[in-house]
């Protein structure tokens, strides 16, 4: 592995989007294309030792297929040991996530987290300041998997600046990093949802706040209006993680924002499908979309991957 002894200072842990500085962001979508394509150098990869006698935890509330597979393969191809925790023994049932944290920091390097609440997230790194922690989900932000969009955007579109990313459904923490990533990048984003369901007021702030290069954030209503002209159309399940008692009250409501051929005839020739998966064909998307030349789902879920090693090497290998 190169050496990192001159590697700028960044956040201690990736809580969200924000933690990071603009040129954080960019740097690590550059280093997740360099170990896409050293992968195929397996244990001769330059990555391939930096995590060399570190300790990652995993601390999952929510059930995961992509996040808890991709950072295991992550953890291991950077050389590091991983170290599977049972959520109903380390999230605060049997002692206060704090004291969790400060044993955590005893023992391992860094902690990957998906839980249910975010305040959770911040208490465990305030109470580990020797730790880092990793988001890898909660209710108010999805920051890993925006790393991967953004690098799936780029290796579709090129330069990301002045592009436009429209997002049709629900304002949730997958739509709030999504609109940090992008607006740090210069990239316009749309976002339609139903009246009551929209991102919050406070990620709108946000993301306007750290906008680069006239990047602009505007709400709709209507997804038609929020996809016209768009380079890519993003949409998410309507009934997320923990929020299943309200699939029967969501259905209706959402049925405008279905992602469908109709809809993606509005948006720039060659716009691109995305997704975070899971999906349900026939509910937010329909199955010719999903399953169209238009759809890079499968690349977002791939490039999960890549990206966390990037954000592991930079955390964690970089902080020796």
């Amino acid at each position: 592995m190169r050496d990192t002894s001159a590697a700028p200072k960044i956040s201690r842990n990736f809580l969200t989007v924000l933690d990071f500085e603009p040129s954080d962001l960019e740097r690590c979508l550059a280093l997740a294309a360099q170990v896409k394509a050293d992968r195929s150098l397996g244990r001769q990869a330059p990555t391939a030792h930096a995590l060399e006698g570190r300790h990652i935890a995993m601390l999952f509330e929510k059930a995961s297929l992509r996040t808890r597979s991709t950072f295991e393969i992550a953890i291991r191809e950077l050389g590091g040991n991983v170290i599977a925790l049972q959520s109903d023994v380390a999230l605060g049932q049997r002692e206060p996530v704090a004291d969790v944290a400060r044993n955590l920091e005893r023992w391992v390097d860094g902690v990957v987290i998906r839980t249910f609440k975010q305040e959770m997230l911040e208490a465990f790194a305030a109470a580990a300041p020797r730790l880092h922690v990793i988001n890898a989900l909660s209710d108010e932000t999805h920051p890993c998997q925006a790393l991967a969009d953004m690098l799936t955007l780029t290796e579709q579109l090129g330069t990301l600046r002045g592009r436009t990313l429209a997002y049709v459904g629900d304002g949730n923490n997958v739509a709030v990093s999504l609109a940090h990533a992008a607006a740090m990048l210069g990239v316009h984003v749309h976002i339609a949802s139903p009246e009551g369901y929209q991102i919050p007021h406070s990620a709108v702030q946000q993301a306007t706040s750290v906008a680069r290069f006239g990047a602009r954030l505007r709400l709709f209503t209507d997804a038609a209006d929020a996809v016209a002209g768009a380079d890519a159309i993003y949409t998410d399940t309507w009934t997320s993680m923990g929020q299943e008692a309200e699939a029967d009250v969501r259905r209706p409501v959402f049925e405008p924002y279905q992602v469908n051929d109709a809809l993606m005839s509005l948006a720039r020739p060659g716009a691109l499908f995305m997704h975070c998966l899971p999906a349900h064909r026939g509910e937010e998307v329909t199955s010719e979309v999903f399953e169209s030349t238009a759809s890079v789902v499968f690349d977002q879920a791939e490039n999960r991957l890549h990206c966390q090693k990037a954000l592991l090497v930079m955390l964690v290998a970089e902080a020796r």
